[in-house]
């Protein structure tokens, strides 16, 4: 067995490939694995954050994921499962309600999920997303003004937050680029983030819809607490871990 107190680079490498395989890691667990103490593990912990591998947190570290690219990369990038998880969310949108869904490729999946025959308003920041909505006969659409942002694909700036703050949402369909049970949702683009954070204090009740690859893992900004989450849809195939965790945080889990 190799003696990993003796190796810190294979330490640190085997750090790396539990984090990449659960998306988190504990300190006291590493500890008893690798037979070293904590403060070794916590000072691991601190080079790899320095690589930009993972974001320490309290008692351990979780994945820090790269930036996905644009909208229009990531559009084909898991589009079954993204499929899957749009169906389950349009499940939860109400006959005449006023909803916002935001930009982001599951998003866009689930304005097309949406049936054809359900009365709603729709608001919302991609003009991908309100093009589609405008093949649903029934469905108002409404779209915020200002510039599009290349990488978002959608309107985050402050004209478009303004126009945000004069609208109550029963329900508001938020998208990320990372989430944890401990650091709650998170993305890349500061705007986008703080975009985000207006509509969510607009809104009723916040649902969020992920694939399993976002989960759980950090971006650099943080939108929302688990907490103020109310519910998350996701793939079946989610590990039951990471699930009971986000349950100890009082958000609603709906798997598809």
């Amino acid at each position: 067995m190799l003696d990993y107190a003796a190796f810190p680079e294979q330490r640190q490498d085997r750090i790396r490939a539990i984090l990449q395989d659960n998306g988190r890691v504990v300190c006291a667990e590493l500890a008893t694995q690798m037979k070293v103490s904590e403060h070794t593990i916590r000072r691991d912990l601190h080079e790899l954050s320095k690589e930009g591998i993972c974001k320490k947190v309290y008692g351990g570290a979780v994945l820090q994921l790269p930036d996905a690219g644009n909208f229009f990369s990531r559009e084909q990038k898991n589009s079954a499962k993204k499929d899957t998880i749009a169906q389950k969310a349009a499940t939860f949108i109400k006959p005449g309600s006023c909803i916002f869904i935001d930009t982001g490729t599951t998003n866009l999946a689930l304005a097309k999920a949406i049936p054809a025959d359900l009365s709603v308003t729709i608001v919302t920041n991609s003009p991908a997303i309100a093009t589609e909505l405008l093949r649903h006969p029934q469905c108002e659409v409404i779209m915020t003004g200002g510039q599009i942002q290349r990488a978002s694909g959608g309107a985050v700036c402050a004209t478009a937050a303004s126009q945000i703050q004069g609208i109550i949402f029963d329900q508001a369909f938020i998208g990320g680029c990372a989430m944890d049970p401990e650091t709650g949702l998170t993305g890349f683009d500061f705007a986008d983030c703080e975009f985000k954070k207006t509509v969510i204090a607009q809104s009723s009740q916040t649902l969020v819809a992920l694939t399993t690859d976002k989960i759980p893992g950090v971006a650099r900004f943080v939108v929302a607490k688990s907490s103020d989450i109310d519910v998350l849809i996701v793939e079946a195939s989610m590990d039951k871990a990471v699930l009971d965790a986000f349950a100890t945080q009082d958000v609603r889990i709906v798997c598809a």
